[in-house]
């Protein structure tokens, strides 16, 4: 298990009510299960999350497999909402 820091932005800094928050986890699954049950009565994060793209230590996630996914100690998790515009 690793430690790093959360970063929500636009709409999931809103919903969280936070800018960044620490993690302990080894992949990027543990690291939301845990968001998920920290905040497990902030139905709208919740929804923020589901809907989302992920950046780990600025490389995007993509379609990999969220427990695919390695953390690395220090590293930064960002979390990014669906953005609208164009």
């Amino acid at each position: 298990m690793v430690s790093g820091t959360m970063r929500y932005w636009a709409a999931a800094k809103d919903a969280a009510g936070t800018a960044e928050e620490p993690y302990a986890a080894a992949t990027l699954a543990d690291a939301l299960r845990d968001v998920r049950a920290r905040h497990a009565g902030n139905e709208r994060l919740l929804l923020v999350l589901s809907r989302s793209s992920f950046l780990v230590d600025e490389q995007p996630v993509g379609t990999r497999r969220h427990e695919d996914v390695p953390l690395s100690q220090g590293g930064v998790v960002e979390v990014l909402p669906p953005f609208a515009g164009g």
